[in-house]
């Protein structure tokens, strides 16, 4: 596809970057080289992400159609893509809540915990694995109940904790995360296939590795749930603190002839929406996969680096796009009384943070979105922001830092007609920005 001139159509430019990202992801390009002969006995499926339903499509596709295959795989609401015409479904599709649990996922995961019983060394599970399923997959630990668990992941979600801080806790208060899964497949063969969504690609983080040994500790999970102050059930700390509520570990025999397999990951996607910038003339610079922190801060950082750019054509020279990967965090402020409550995402609160620090800069523009399609739990993927944002804002009267104060990006690009808005995009590698600077 041809690209939109960037000097033109600008938006339309970083859109075409932000396709061909998501492009790279999808399961049907990826499936293929992963998957492993059928066995002697039966294939299970099974699997939870935000690209469950794709994933299990692209299995249903390429597995041999006289060989046997059955099983559950689970999703967020929405993220079941039409299915090709003339595609038999052996997989059963369900979905539920994502970022918060629900009964939905509750079921979902109790029915997939009982399908892999019983199994013998003849038979395979696939386990197909992406962003989204420790919300998905969730079978709480003994003396927690569902409203214990969405209450956690509530406070997990506004607290400020990285991917790695809310998974470690996950997976201690869960019955089927953390390897547990796993471990209750054998004696089957467990082959994982995951798209990942988190920096560094460890599969033992990516939705809290359910089919994956788990390195962190009871200990680490208290410190964790102590450093942000969110509170347990007296008997469950008590179990935390005792170690009773520890995962298998890696040298588990449990994982003995185990494999994983890394469909998709951010680093690709941001080096195919690089080669779609070279094949429309410009540089691209990809900073990193793996940016963490304060989104309204990452998004400061990236535009003392693109006034760099666009005043001294320093440390690249213009025109260029820069381009960055990860999973930034937003911390929600208490509101003021009377505020009303903020809408947003990472994606849209980086581009606030943006917005506010460019002030105007002129020539560079910038894309911030999810490739899942979802930024939060809004419709939109993220945002755009232009030279013109701030005076276009001002001219309806909205100022930016009130907006940042309440965490609401969606309240301040909506009227301004600059929310990116995709759908659900059926896989997920996480956050995707581009800067483009002219």
């Amino acid at each position: 596809m041809t690209a939109p001139h960037p000097a033109t159509h600008p938006r339309q430019f970083l859109e075409h970057l932000y396709q061909a990202a998501v492009t790279r992801a999808m399961p049907l390009h990826n499936t293929a080289a992963c998957l492993p002969p059928p066995p002697k006995g039966r294939t299970v499926v099974i699997g939870a992400g935000k690209a469950g339903g794709s994933m299990a499509q692209a299995v249903e596709a390429l597995w041999p159609a006289d060989a046997p295959l059955e099983g559950l795989v689970v999703t967020r609401y929405h993220h079941i893509p039409p299915r090709p015409e003339g595609l038999p479904q052996r997989i059963e599709m369900v979905e539920a809540a994502h970022p918060v649990p629900d009964a939905a996922g509750l079921a979902a995961s109790q029915r997939i915990l009982a399908m892999v019983q019983g199994l013998t060394r003849d038979d395979l599970v696939l386990c197909l694995i992406s962003g989204g399923g420790s919300a998905l997959l969730t079978l709480p630990a003994e003396g927690l109940s569902l409203e214990d668990k969405q209450r956690i992941n509530k406070a997990l979600l506004n607290s400020g904790a990285n991917i790695g801080e809310m998974n470690c806790v996950r997976k201690h208060l869960s019955r089927i995360k953390g390897g547990r899964l796993a471990a209750a497949c054998a004696p089957a063969r467990v082959v994982t296939l995951t798209i990942s969504d988190v920096p560094g690609d460890d599969p033992s983080i990516i939705a809290s590795g359910p089919t994956v040994p788990d390195a962190s500790s009871c200990a680490d999970a208290l410190a964790i749930l102590k450093r942000y102050g969110i509170d347990v059930p007296a008997d469950v700390l008590s179990r935390l603190e005792s170690g009773a509520l520890e995962t298998p570990k890696p040298g588990t025999p449990a994982f003995d002839g185990h494999e994983v397999h890394m469909m998709a990951t951010p680093q690709q996607s941001l080096e195919a929406a690089a080669a779609a910038a070279h094949a429309a003339g410009l540089q691209a610079y990809i900073l990193s996969d793996e940016m963490e922190g304060e989104s309204r801060e990452v998004g400061k950082v990236h535009a003392a680096l693109a006034r760099a750019v666009a005043l001294r054509s320093q440390p690249f020279s213009k025109p260029c796009v820069i381009l960055s990967g990860g999973e930034t965090t937003v911390t929600i402020r208490p509101l003021q009384a009377g505020a009303a409550k903020g809408r947003g995402g990472r994606a849209g609160e980086f581009c606030l943070g943006l917005a506010l620090a460019l002030q105007g800069q002129r020539g560079v523009y910038a894309l911030a979105a999810d490739t899942d399609g979802i930024d939060g739990v809004e419709d939109n993927a993220g945002a755009f922001v232009a030279p013109d944002t701030l005076t276009r804002a001002v001219a309806q009267g909205m100022k930016i830092n009130g907006f940042l104060d309440r965490n609401d990006a969606y309240g301040y690009f909506e009227p301004l007609g600059d929310l990116v808005i995709t759908g659900p995009t059926y896989t997920n590698v996480n956050d995707f920005r581009a800067l483009l600077i002219l």
